[in-house]
């Protein structure tokens, strides 16, 4: 497994792409999940009124255990980024020719997608470690105590924000090894939640309670959004098995589609 992986990496680490895309990713990834308080504080001087309609400090957006979900939701919604990544580097693969080389030095086309999905692994991994020490750096500078085992509630949105990007990733490498075309699979990848919001629209009057089983919304749903609480609504603020089943499943789909179009395909 780490040889495949390897193989991966060496294919990336000289690619500038790779690096600048991969940099703005995680230097994104950073800067917003640790500039929300500063984002509220700017609103506060530039519109009139909001900082005494609304006291800064007393929203708990960095406080255990708030913080947890707050923050694997918002940078949730960045994992585009990487996933663009991923459909340039495996479309990159068919448009230089470069899988059919590696297939002829002995890899298999199996293979082949296990050191994709490897490193889509990687990526993922190395996403929920960041925001994982961003929240716990920054919920302890902002928290004003940390009550134990009381602050650790929410801890379990991270292994949820791992499958979520994973399974994100999965999906932008299907499209990209179906399509085979960085230019339209980036298109199709950046209006996807647009036509699945379009198809739920128009299914949502007849058969609404197959909504949570679509593949987005599936995602989405591993990390519920969390900032209705302030305006003193019902969230849900605990991880289901029922959404991380579905999530699953279509990662595994996800991937078994991409094996099955390399196993059919003429490279």
């Amino acid at each position: 497994m780490l040889h495949l992986l390897k193989i991966d990496l060496k294919k990336l680490v000289d690619y500038r792409t790779f690096w600048i895309i991969c940099g703005l990713y995680f230097f994104t990834l950073v800067t917003g999940a640790a500039s929300g308080m500063e984002f509220l504080k700017w609103l506060a001087r530039t519109i009139e009124g909001f900082g005494q309609s609304i006291n800064i400090n007393r929203i708990p957006l960095y406080h255990f255990p708030d913080v947890w979900q707050n923050l694997a939701w918002a940078s949730g919604l960045l994992k585009i980024g990487i996933a663009i990544m991923v459909v340039i580097s495996i479309t990159n693969e068919f448009t230089y020719r470069t899988i059919r080389q590696n297939i002829i030095d002995g890899l298999s086309r199996e293979q082949f997608l296990i050191s994709k999905m490897l490193t889509n692994l990687v990526l993922a991994g190395l996403s929920m470690v960041l925001v994982f020490v961003i929240a716990s750096i920054t919920g302890m500078i902002y928290s004003p105590q940390f009550d134990y085992p009381y602050g650790f509630t929410g801890i379990g949105f991270y292994p949820a924000y791992f499958l979520e990007v994973f399974a994100f990733l999965s999906f932008a490498l299907m499209l990209g090894i179906l399509i085979q075309r960085s230019g339209l699979t980036i298109i199709l990848l950046l209006n996807s939640y647009l036509i699945e919001l379009i198809i739920k629209e128009n299914i949502d009057n007849f058969l609404p309670r197959i909504i949570p089983y679509f593949p987005l919304e599936s995602i989405m749903n591993l990390v519920p959004m969390p900032f209705a609480r302030y305006a003193f609504q019902e969230i849900r603020d605990y991880v289901t098995i029922g959404s991380i089943a579905i999530a699953t499943v279509w990662t595994f789909l996800f991937n078994y589609f991409s094996y099955f179009k390399l196993k059919k395909s003429d490279i």
